[in-house]
């Protein structure tokens, strides 16, 4: 098979799809692997670190795209790469479909195979290539979120963390997944109050046993949250329903019980954001106001720190690119339910049931051994 690397050009992303050893990893399998010129540059691989693990550096994405039987990605193809993939083609990536109809329907008049790294599980049920952007985003948002509670910055002026004699500022968490955390994680360690709310029961009373004393967990409902958003310096929404858009929790008419400065850094903006006024922002331009909350919409956080989010993504999909690579889509789909569950467009029909409901289109289910 011959797999394509291309340069990703949303902006300020500067993650690639595959390190110089996963690449000598397909070589060695006996497939082609193209890279774009300079696709590497970002996350601190130059072109000569491919060609000694044996891939060929090409001049265009273009020719990637022509050429590469599967391409592998980091963000969603951006509309001029929707344009040049192809019918029976694969494109292995993180898609976050249920937030842009626009994607969605330019991925299906392609007529390419969409395999997302977001909706792959494994036989536990858990989401192995969303995970360890996950962890980075969510260690991300509180770094973040304290700088911008600078005054400078339009925040309230707290650090977050206070010191002898100053309260330190409130973090109020949404959702207690991967995300929330390692986001509570952060925010306890640098001495934040933090209240981290989620609806499963068992999910709280494990966090109970390893989470430090400045976490408190809560059941989260509406009463609770308005009540939490008041005492809030800071909110991270960190709520994911795999494939679907996120449910806001977050109304705009909540935004005038917080406090003037306070910071909303939602990290589920890639699938809608649980804050309503929330949108994409990029890291050139991260942040605006409403109604005097300081809004972080940034859709590719963990792309900002590109070294350390490219091993981390590339050491759990490149195993899954092999495993294409090797027996091609439909039976490594087979042979894997986990890797089935990715597989949200085939040639021009939705196989994800939550994509398919966001956007009242029809839905196909996906049988990997037809």
């Amino acid at each position: 098979m011959i797999v394509g690397v291309v340069k990703e050009i949303k902006p300020d992303e500067y993650r690639v799809a595959i390190v110089p050893g996963g690449v000598n990893d397909l070589v060695r399998n006996r497939h082609e692997v193209l890279v774009e010129e300079g696709a590497g540059a970002g996350s601190g691989f130059n072109d000569a670190d491919y060609i000694a693990a044996g891939a060929k550096v090409v001049k265009s994405a273009a020719e990637v795209f022509q050429k590469a039987d599967m391409i592998v990605k980091v963000k969603e193809p951006q509309a001029d790469e929707c344009r040049m993939l192809r019918k029976g083609q694969i494109c292995f990536t993180y898609f976050h479909f249920a937030a842009d109809r626009a994607l969605t329907e330019g991925v299906m008049k392609s007529g390419c195979i969409a395999i997302a790294y977001e909706t792959v599980t494994d036989r536990s049920g858990r989401l192995p290539l969303l995970t360890p952007m996950s962890e980075v985003a969510g260690k991300m948002s509180i770094q973040e979120g304290a700088k911008y509670l600078e005054r400078p910055m339009m925040g309230r002026g707290i650090l977050l963390g206070g010191v002898p004699g100053v309260e330190p500022a409130t973090v109020l968490i949404l959702g207690a997944g991967i995300v929330g955390t390692n986001a509570a994680k952060v925010a306890a360690g640098l001495g934040a109050s933090v209240i981290l709310m989620d609806v499963n029961l068992d999910r709280l009373r494990y966090l109970s046993d390893v989470m430090p004393a400045n976490v408190n967990l809560l059941y989260s409902n509406d009463t609770m949250i308005q009540e939490h958003l008041v005492l809030a310096d800071l909110v991270v929404g960190a709520v994911l329903i795999p494939g679907a858009k996120c449910p806001v929790l977050v109304p705009r008419k909540y935004l005038s019980i917080m406090k003037p400065g306070a910071v909303i850094i939602d990290v589920a903006v890639d699938q809608g954001g649980c804050c309503e006024t929330i949108k994409p922002t990029t890291h050139a331009n991260p942040t605006y106001m409403v109604d005097g909350i300081v809004h972080y919409g940034v859709a590719n956080m963990p792309g900002a720190v590109g070294r350390t989010s490219t091993f981390a993504l590339t050491n759990a999909t490149a195993p899954y690119m092999l495993r294409l690579a090797n027996h091609g889509w439909r039976k490594a789909a087979s042979m894997d339910a986990g890797l089935a569950e990715g597989v949200s467009v085939v040639e021009g029909r939705i196989t994800n049931q939550p994509v398919a409901q966001t956007f009242d289109l029809e839905y196909h289910r996906f049988d990997p051994a037809a």
